[in-house]
């Protein structure tokens, strides 16, 4: 009986998508108080020890984002691929909603980022809170329960998987160093092959996962993300092993990849000039371009739309609860985070980048629920 009490809440917040979100946030802070602690410098110099082998020498952290990080967009490529088939995505009039949502959840906080940057050499991560978190931004819905009607949660849904593509699209064609044309023609090698199994119907899995896991090492080798190589195998999974493989990959995804990246990803030593950093034009630009940045792009591109008489919103949304579904997909963390470690060399930077997207995310996702409680009130 006793375990049975542990066990059953934990099951209830699994299912309610809760728990993905309140583990990251747990890694979060643990990440951040071991970083400051007296074991601080034990723990940074963990991250940063090198393992490996050959070509193949990375730190863990460099393992962690280059590694366990291809899972996770794996999935995501899956994600996207599902819902053009069969999901919201399918019919182009309910995907033109979502569709413009996230194209101006895009713009919008990319031009507050390079108006607060101009002139800097912060301006080169402009893209960084361009980003949603899905899982976090699904589970701060979850915490609301039946306050949240079903059709915003389906909007959100598609809404940051177009954004988790527009993400890709972003870093393979920004930041991608320079190329290296032989695993660039390699990789279109083992491309094309998966290209033809898919073709030819070939069902045997384990044919996809060892080109995909050749794709991943040229993909590495060529200058292009690795994570990239992820989203590519994703697409030429045969259709019918999509919700198999997606079922399969979701707890390990987010009760243990996620977590670990943000263990990995936030060691962050609070420093003084850190912490002053939030109000440099770096700082400014994450922190805005999330908490401002995100909801005026997707409320006036949803707004527009919907005036213009090309989409129109889901049933039992009020503009009201769409603004409130817009501050929660200000919550950049894991693709904001991600996207600030490929941005700069320069470590200082990087600590204030992750700072400005904690701080964002967080007084993002306060007023999403504030906003979101007030709409449920006023029925």
């Amino acid at each position: 009986m006793p375990l049975r009490r542990i066990i059953t809440p934990i099951r209830e917040l699994s299912e309610s998508g809760k728990l993905s979100g309140l583990l990251l946030l747990l890694a979060t802070v643990v990440s951040l108080v071991l970083s400051n602690s007296p074991w601080g410098a034990r723990y940074l110099h963990f991250w940063h020890t090198e393992v490996g082998a050959g070509p193949l020498v990375k730190s863990l952290a460099h393992w962690v984002d280059d590694g366990l990080m291809v899972v996770f967009f794996f999935l995501v490529g899956l994600e996207i691929k599902r819902e053009v088939l069969y999901g919201e995505l399918t019919d182009v009039r309910h995907a033109l909603l979502p569709v413009l949502a996230a194209v101006g959840g895009v713009a919008v906080p990319a031009g507050i980022y390079l108006l607060c940057t101009a002139g800097t050499p912060a301006a080169h991560g402009w893209a960084i809170p361009t980003a949603t978190d899905i899982a976090f931004s699904l589970g701060i819905l979850s915490l609301l329960g039946d306050k949240v009607p079903p059709g915003l949660r389906v909007f959100l849904t598609a809404l940051a998987i177009i954004d988790d593509l527009l993400a890709v699209l972003i870093i393979a064609v920004f930041y991608t160093d320079e190329l290296h044309m032989g695993y660039l023609l390699a990789a279109g090698g083992i491309l094309a092959a998966l290209v033809v199994a898919n073709r030819l119907r070939v069902k045997w899995l384990p044919l996809y996962f060892l080109l995909g896991l050749g794709l991943w090492f040229v993909v590495l080798q060529s200058g292009i993300h690795a994570t990239i190589a992820g989203v590519v195998l994703a697409l030429t999974i045969p259709t019918t092993a999509i919700e198999q493989i997606e079922h399969a990959l979701q707890k390990p995804v987010s009760y243990l990849i996620l977590p670990v990246f943000a263990l990995a990803n936030t060691a962050i030593v609070l420093s003084g000039e850190a912490v002053s950093g939030l109000l440099s034009p770096l700082g400014m630009g994450v922190g805005l371009g999330l908490l401002l940045g995100k909801p005026v792009g997707i409320f006036s591109a949803t707004w527009l739309a919907v005036k213009a008489g090309v989409a129109e919103l889901p049933a039992n949304v009020t503009w009201l609860k769409l603004l409130g579904l817009a501050f929660t997909a200000g919550i950049g963390f894991t693709m904001a985070i991600f996207i600030a470690n490929l941005s700069f060399s320069d470590p200082a930077l990087i600590d204030v980048a992750k700072l400005a997207v904690i701080a964002g995310s967080v007084l993002a996702a306060l007023l999403g629920i504030l906003v979101l409680r007030l709409g449920h009130s006023r029925e």
